[in-house]
């Protein structure tokens, strides 16, 4: 069959039984491994700052320091705050690159999108193993693969809205959760498989590394990136052999050279707004300005504002008249309240999934506020345990899908996982209470690990009914729109969760962050009941 279907019918029961269902699955089935490895480099950085510590990579902010002088902690309680960065970096850059992503199946052709953005993780995946090959590659590099890594994140808007159209209202629920969850499992093997393959030399040892990494067992952090590259290859070429172009997600079927042109262009106006952003974070004096701990919520909109007004008027005309259809979502009051929703679940997801790992050490293993490289002799083995959070809440979003196609409503199971959010959330502030008080700290690991993966859990299946609930609330042509840019405005929390947990870590009260977040979702409770399930209500339980 041709690369680019004209008729797709697939609410005709008929041609989906006879024809639309074997091409969409493997569609879906070819789309599934591109978005997994894309969520492994995007997230990647949550990890990667553990064992930079562990490694002794200082940026050289220590360099001409004694140890153990005043100025030496100071220094590496700021190298500290900056690990936090990287994945705020890559936090901010994934989630701006998912707004132009958002509107690229309509421009490119699916399989056309999916195959570029996919073969573009090749250049951080590379990029940081070349950083991470030496323990003293300066801070700018890292910041730049992390901004790259954004790739990563911006493909599921694009992934998203691309299954949306190959599958029936009916499979809406199945199919988005099937992409998301098992794509979003990347970040479960991510943190799986780089604890393993930085123990042994398999692309080259770490220069400087095996004297500073505090007797652990380590040769090869750099395997933490370059492990992706032949994954990412084998990944990019079954979206191109494997996946189709389909008429009512491209309308206007470009050439394979047309679609890629396209999709490489509206790429590069994310990117661009990024880096902006990235430049405003870090670049700027906020310090001197008094606004250090505030900087993220000037960037953030200033952020989103620029990619939109770039995709709005610096796109060729072709492009422009089609956007312009797409941009309609932005007026319709539902789209926001469904962003704000899905924020509360995929950004909560992929946000503890960015900070979890680092959280975790600085609460059970540094835990000494007044000695950074005091190390808890008893604490718990983090990494062996710390990829169940993110298997959890993927492997649960297909069936908080299937689920909500069950009772037939999302909003219902999304009402009932937001209760379970807050109480989670509360529960673990708890035990990170409870921890910083005491002198062993270890022993509320269990229960703070226990309430943190009903967290996870509780974040998987409100990613499935929320955007279960889409399909039923938007026109075919909006859905799609609309799901992508859900999706990019939620994944802010990637770049938000990271930042504020930095911020409150340094201060000494980290339970503040979770404090905050349960009050949002409280927020994001009363939104879903009054205008999905309460008395007066503008869609009846979608």
């Amino acid at each position: 069959m041709s690369v680019n279907i004209e008729k797709w019918e697939v609410e005709d029961e008929n041609f989906w039984k006879s024809t639309g269902k074997k091409i969409a699955t493997r569609n879906l089935w070819a789309s599934i491994p591109a978005l997994l490895l894309a969520f492994s480099v995007w997230i990647m950085w949550g990890v990667l700052v553990k064992y930079m510590k562990e490694f002794g990579f200082t940026f050289g902010m220590t360099e001409g320091l004694t140890p153990g002088s005043p100025e030496y902690i100071a220094a590496l309680g700021e190298v500290n705050n900056l690990y936090y960065t990287l994945p705020a970096i890559a936090g901010l850059s994934g989630a701006t690159l998912r707004l132009p992503n958002s509107f690229l199946i309509s421009l490119g052709g699916g399989r056309n999108v999916i195959f570029l953005t996919t073969a573009l993780l090749l250049i951080p995946a590379i990029g940081t193993g070349v950083a991470l090959s030496d323990i003293n590659s300066p801070y700018m590099l890292f910041a730049v693969m992390a901004l790259l890594s954004g790739f990563g994140g911006g493909n599921f808007s694009s992934s998203m809205s691309n299954i949306s159209f190959f599958f029936p209202k009916k499979m809406q629920g199945y199919s988005l959760g099937m992409n998301a969850g098992l794509g979003n499992l990347g970040v479960a093997v991510m943190q799986k498989l780089i604890p393993f393959v930085v123990t042994f030399s398999l692309f080259g040892g770490t220069a400087g590394a095996i004297a500073t990494a505090k007797g652990a067992p380590f040769e090869g952090m750099q395997n933490a990136a370059w492990v992706w590259v032949p994954l990412i290859a084998l990944a990019s070429i079954l979206a191109f052999t494997r996946m189709n172009n389909v008429s009512t997600g491209t309308p206007s079927m470009p050439s394979t050279v047309q679609g890629l042109s396209k999709t490489f262009y509206m790429v590069m106006l994310g990117l661009i707004s990024a880096s902006i952003g990235a430049y405003l974070l870090i670049g700027l004096p906020w310090g001197d300005w008094g606004m250090k701990d505030s900087a993220m919520w000037v960037v953030l909109p200033i952020v989103v504002i620029l990619a939109v007004l770039l995709m709005k008027h610096a796109t060729p005309k072709e492009i422009k008249g089609n956007l312009k259809k797409q941009f309609s979502i932005l007026g319709d009051k539902h789209n926001w309240i469904m962003t704000i929703i899905y924020t509360m679940t995929f950004g909560s997801f992929i946000g503890y999934s960015m900070v979890f790992p680092k959280l975790a050490q600085d609460i059970f293993v540094y835990s000494n506020p007044l000695d950074p490289e005091w190390s808890n002799p008893n604490a718990p083995n983090i990494m062996l345990w710390a990829f169940l959070g993110p298997a959890f809440g993927a492997l649960i979003r297909p069936i908080g899908g299937i689920i909500a196609d069950k009772v037939n409503s999302g909003a219902k199971v999304t009402m009932w996982s937001t209760i379970a959010q807050i109480v989670a959330a509360l529960a673990v502030a708890y035990f990170v209470v409870q921890a910083k008080g005491s002198a062993t700290p270890e022993e509320y690991w269990w229960p703070f690990f226990a309430c943190f993966m009903v967290l996870f859990l509780a974040t998987g299946i409100g990613n499935g009914s929320t955007f279960r609930s889409i399909p039923y609330i938007f026109s075919k042509e909006k859905a799609g729109p609309v799901l992508g840019w859900t999706a990019a405005i939620a994944a802010y929390g990637a770049f938000i969760i990271p930042k504020v947990f930095g911020q409150q870590v340094k201060a000494g009260h980290a339970e503040y962050a979770l404090y905050g977040f349960a009050v949002y979702y409280g927020i994001c409770l009363l939104l879903n009941w009054w205008y999905y399930q309460g008395p007066k209500r503008e869609f009846d339980n979608p």
